[in-house]
This record gives structure tokens, C-alpha cells and sequence, in this order.
């Protein structure tokens, strides 16, 4: 891509809408190699941006999702050991082969299973893969040093085999969901981008290019209802992607437009707590809509 412009149009042909800020952090990242840290709240389209950059360039998605407890050892590679045991049983049948040269030959590729990172590291058919490490924020800290030092060189070490180092680093994009700060050291090593909720208007375009068949006057309403219910006191605020599931959830019902009835009866949709949907019981639902298409009106 060699243009902010073209950045933009690559990820329009693949229904992602994309700002000119993200844009510009995206064209850099590729333009530099550098890996891109995406910050924001859940459900504002993070991940889909990795999804859309390896789709729009012909590359691999290579997902690590990241949770507590993730170690290195998960994150890289384990061993076969049914298969080592099944070879070990099949030596021993033969009459037992060499301890030595069996130790050997257990611990090779062909019993390797590779994870995530190791495969990132791997020479691709279509160029260096697309590595999306989704929610960092959700390991602790001494995973986060093992993961600084493994991007910096864009290599592992398998003990057995020794060093697997990128013919050609992949492209990495790391999300963070801010459940907890991350550290500098590896914030530093990458351009950062805050992915804030969309506008009305931005909000709107993205619905219609995943929605498309959603009318004019329903997306309004659904688009307006979101950004409203975002501005309310909730424990946890709806995203761009509770707003696509909403609307063609409406769609499904052949809804043409909003009611406090159909919102009571597909809140589900967007709002995940209980706390949350009780809030808009009784008139809580009728108020907000009000306001909605009093604000269009206006």
C-alpha cells in the first residue's frame, strides 16, 4: 500500500470504514515495519481491523488471544506426546531401539505443534502473515517481557531445536482492551492508536456496509438509540459490533422502525449485563427513543 488513501480504499473493499488517523497509523506501521498497538473499549472494532489488513493484502491471520495464565511455552509451541508415546510403544514392539537415538527422534518437527507465534514465524506462501495478538491486557507482566523480546528479534527459542527466527518479520497488531495499563517497555516498541467510539455519522457508514439492507430511517434510529444508550450511567457501554448485531437481529424481526416494545424485547442484543437492562425498563426505553428522534427532527 503506498498511500494513506489507498490504506483506506484497501479496507473499504473489505466493509471496514476506516478514519484518516487510523489510516495514517496503519500506512506507517506497514511503511515502517513497526508493530501497531490498538487501545480502546471492547466491541470498537479492534480485532476487525487485523482481520480486514490481512484480507485486503492476501496475507495469513495468525490469532493469539491472550487470556490469564497465558505463558510462553502456550503461546509458541507444545509437544505431540500422544504421538511420542505412540512411537515410544511402537519401539519398544520392535524389539527397542537406541534410548539415546529414540530421545532424538521424539523430539523433532514432525511431533512439534506449533502455536501462534511460532507459526508467525514461519515462511508463508503469500508473504509474512498478519499476527494479531488480541487483548494483551488480559496477561501479566512477565509474559509481556517474554513477548517484548520475541518482537524485538522476531524469534523463539524451542530448547530442542534451538533458534526459529522470521525469514520476514510479520506484521503485528496488538489489542488492548485497557482492562489494566501495559507495560512502556512494550508500548515503546510500537505505534499506538486509541480506537474511540465511532460518530453519528461514522457509526452510520459502518452499519450501512455491514447492514446494507437496513433502511435509511431504522439505521438512524438504531445508530442515534446506540450513542444515546453510550452517554447513559452502564456498567458496560455497547460497541460498533452490538450495534450491527442489533440491527440485523431487526432486520430478522422485519422491523421498519423502533418502539419501546421492540426494544424491551431485543435488548439482549446490545446491552449484556442485567444491571444495565434493568435501567431501561418501564419508561427508561420510551425516554431515550423520544430523545433520539426529537434530535433528528431538530
Amino acid at each position: 500500500m503506498q498511500s494513506i488513501d489507498e490504506v483506506q480504499s484497501a479496507l473499504a473493499e473489505q466493509n471496514y470504514v476506516c478514519g484518516r488517523a487510523l489510516a495514517t497509523v496503519l500506512f506507517l506501521s506497514l511503511r515502517l515495519g513497526r508493530p501497531l498497538f490498538l487501545e480502546g473499549e471492547a466491541g470498537t472494532g479492534k480485532t476487525e481491523i487485523a482481520k480486514a489488513i490481512a484480507a485486503a493484502l492476501g496475507r495469513r491471520l495468525i490469532r493469539l488471544q491472550c487470556y490469564e495464565g497465558l505463558d510462553a511455552a502456550s503461546a509458541v509451541y507444545e509437544w505431540n506426546f500422544a504421538e511420542q508415546m505412540i512411537a515410544i510403544r511402537a519401539a519398544e514392539a520392535a524389539g527397542g531401539a537406541d534410548r539415546d537415538v529414540l530421545k532424538g527422534e521424539l523430539f523433532t518437527e514432525e511431533f512439534l505443534i506449533e502455536r501462534p507465534l511460532l507459526q508467525a514465524m514461519r515462511p508463508q506462501s503469500g508473504g509474512a502473515p498478519v499476527l494479531l495478538i488480541d487483548e494483551i491486557d488480559r496477561t501479566d507482566e512477565p509474559f509481556e517481557a517474554f513477548l517484548l523480546e520475541a518482537l524485538s528479534d522476531f524469534q523463539v527459542t524451542i530448547p530442542e531445536l534451538g533458534t526459529m527466527k522470521a525469514p520476514e518479520p510479520p506484521i503485528v497488531i496488538l489489542t488492548s482492551n485497557r482492562t489494566r495499563e501495559v507495560h512502556d517497555a512494550l508500548k515503546r516498541r510500537c505505534l499506538y492508536h486509541w480506537v474511540d467510539y465511532p460518530t453519528f455519522d461514522r457509526e452510520m457508514e459502518i452499519l450501512q456496509a455491514r447492514a446494507p439492507e437496513a433502511a435509511e430511517r431504522l439505521s438512524r434510529e438504531v445508530v442515534g438509540f446506540v450513542q444515546r444508550l453510550r452517554t447513559e450511567d452502564l456498567f458496560k457501554r455497547p460497541g460498533v459490533a452490538e450495534t450491527i448485531d442489533w440491527a440485523k437481529c431487526l432486520l430478522a424481526l422485519d422491523v421498519l422502525e423502533l418502539s419501546p416494545e421492540v426494544i424491551a424485547d431485543t435488548i439482549g442484543a446490545i446491552l449484556k449485563y442485567q444491571d444495565d437492562i434493568q435501567k431501561l425498563q418501564g419508561s427508561e426505553a420510551k425516554r431515550l427513543l423520544d430523545e433520539v428522534r426529537a434530535e433528528a427532527v431538530g
